[in-house]
């Protein structure tokens, strides 16, 4: 079974029931693969989070693998941010932190923002559309 890194977009949409997120997180879920995020998803859900929704959004959070963000990661992501300000393509820390993790796990990225990350090596998984 596979490993899914979420961004952030289809966190907050599984945590505000859009498009039918809820449905496809668990359909992975139950064929037996494993959802992941790491902290800086965890960060920007949080920077929208009002008080009645915490505790449902830290059990959401709480269901996935957590990947830390290491040394080689922050490496990565650095490098990542400089090579393609190199190419005149302004990408942001979160967004280079976030592929740096998938990259380095070798593992796909589900989100809705595939620009933001033009990565050749980077693998996507897409859910099914509401």
């Amino acid at each position: 079974m596979a490993i899914y890194l979420l961004d952030t977009n289809i966190i907050i949409d599984a945590l505000n029931d859009k498009r039918n997120r809820n449905l496809g997180l668990l359909g992975l879920a139950e064929q037996g693969h494993t959802l992941a995020c790491c902290p800086i998803n965890v960060a920007e859900v949080y920077a929208g989070v009002r008080s009645k929704e915490e505790t449902r959004t830290a059990a959401l959070l709480g269901s996935f693998l957590l990947y830390p963000i290491t040394f080689p990661i922050a490496e990565l992501a650095g490098r990542l941010k400089r090579d393609y300000s190199r190419k005149g393509r302004t990408l942001s820390i979160p967004d280079t932190i976030v592929a740096a993790v998938a990259l380095h796990h070798q593992i796909a990225l589900i989100t809705d923002n595939a620009k933001d990350f033009p990565m050749g090596d980077l693998a996507f998984h897409s859910l099914p559309e509401a």
